[in-house]
Order: C-alpha cells, then structure tokens, then sequence
C-alpha cells in the first residue's frame, strides 16, 4: 500500500485550467473555474450533483470544448482526446461482445495487433488488476468490481500520463469499493500518474486523495481545495480522517449525519 504523502510529490505543475466556462442550454455548468494540479498528484473533486465534476473531468479528457478559457496539460492546450490521458466512467463502458483480454487490448493504440509486446502489455495489466485467470470472461460473467477493473486496465493501456476517473467504483458494494481503494492507490504508487478522481462521496475522497477540490453549484465554481496530510492507509476512524471529512461537509454546508459513508447525494 501506498504511503506517499502530499509533500512527497512532484511540484512540476501537470494539468492547468484556466478560467475555464462552460454552459449547456439554459445551466451553467461551470463558470470562471482555475485549478492547478502538480505531477503526480492524486486529486480528488467533491461536490454536489450538478456542480460541473464531470464537466470539468471531460474538458480535461479533451471531450467537451469549454466555453471560454483553457485546459492545459504539460503546457500544451487541450484541443481533443489524448492517449496522454486515460478515462475510467461509472457505467464500465465495455465491449459485451470482448472478453477481458479483447477489452483490455482495444484500449491499446493498436487494438488488433498480435505482436508479443501488446501481448505482454495486456498479460501485465491484467495482472495488475487482480484478473489473472479470467483472461476469456466476457463481461456478462463479471461482478461490478471485476468490470471496473478491466476499465482501469483498458485505460492504463497506452500508459498514460494522466487517469481520469468518473465516479467509477459507485455502482459496487461497500466491500468491494474498500477493495478497489487499495487496488487503486497500489497502481497508483507503481505508475507514479497523476490521478483525477471525481466523486459524491466525501469519504471515498479522503480515503484516496492528496488533495481534495471542493465544488459548489449554481454556477459550478470550486470552492476551496483542501491537502490531506495523512499517511496510507487511512482510517477512517482516525481523528485526523473524521476531521478532515467534517472540514468538507462544512464547506459544501452538509447537514451532519451519523452514518458511515458521507454520500452528497443522500
């Protein structure tokens, strides 16, 4: 498991936005929105629905243009998808008809190539994932959690510099999503990538996070960002992990619950 601390990071900024607006129709997605987020860096974005997290994830990804301002990665302007960045989404996205090996070799440059390195390369994330023995499994014969293993897998398929993910371990079980954690930040600790995690639950956020981007809504603005000074693994009855998730729910003004898991969208 990974204990890489906030201060441990690459300080070389990797993804900047910049003013950034963006509406659909009549909503206002988000509006004026500036982040920084260094090299190597685990962030995660918190808000309630509405507030422009997948928005800003996809102007990142290249796959919606903003209105006005810009997305820069490495300095360089995002103008559409890049194999720099790899996307995991909430729904799985897989290809029913693939087994696990084809899913995980189309997120390859070269989806169809026979080669021994796309064969090593699909062998090696598949073994990174934890699915080593269902290499012909199609989707239909997968659990929520193996699913989105074989999304990440697909993404880390090109080696990209960046992962963005979409609330992707939302549909899983508490169990599961537990398991997922640890998976992710052991990949995470290998790769060295830098992680864009959107998510509602305010705990999954500072289970993972080396900082956490707080939105509001109505416009979608950020609010404030918030470091995680906390060691791997993470508690979360740890005083320090209670306090951190009551700072959130503070700024996002949530109503205290007693429950476990901080969701904004309960």
């Amino acid at each position: 498991m990974s204990k890489r601390s906030p201060s441990a990071q690459e300080s070389d900024e990797k993804i900047s936005i910049r003013n950034v607006s963006k509406a659909y129709k009549s909503t206002q997605a988000l509006e004026d929105v500036s982040l920084s987020i260094p090299d190597g860096e685990f962030c995660s974005v918190v808000g309630p629905s509405g507030c422009g997290k997948t928005t800003l994830l996809r102007a990142i990804a290249g796959l919606d243009d903003p209105d006005s301002g810009s997305v820069l990665v490495g300095g360089d302007p995002v103008t559409d998808p890049g194999l720099d960045r790899g996307m995991v989404f909430q729904e799985y996205a897989l290809f029913p008809w693939r087994t696990v090996r084809g899913n995980v070799r189309f997120g390859l440059d070269r989806p169809a190539c026979e080669c021994a390195d796309c064969e090593a390369r699909v062998r090696e994330l598949i073994d990174l994932v934890g699915l080593e023995g269902f290499e012909d499994a199609y989707p239909k014969e997968l659990s929520g959690g193996m699913k989105q293993r074989v999304g990440i897998a697909r993404a880390l398929a090109v080696d990209p510099e960046i992962l963005l993910m979409d609330e992707p371990f939302a549909s899983v079980d508490a169990r599961t999503r537990d398991r997922l954690h640890a998976e992710l930040l052991d990949i995470w600790a290998q790769t060295q990538q830098t992680v864009v995690f959107v998510t509602h639950d305010i705990d999954e956020a500072v289970t993972l996070a080396d900082r956490v981007v707080v939105m509001g809504t109505d416009p979608g603005t950020v609010q404030s960002t918030i470091p995680i000074d906390m060691e791997r693994p993470r508690e979360r009855t740890a005083r320090d992990f209670v306090e951190y998730v009551a700072r959130i729910r503070d700024e996002l003004g949530s109503p205290t619950d007693g429950g476990h898991q901080h969701d904004l969208n309960g």
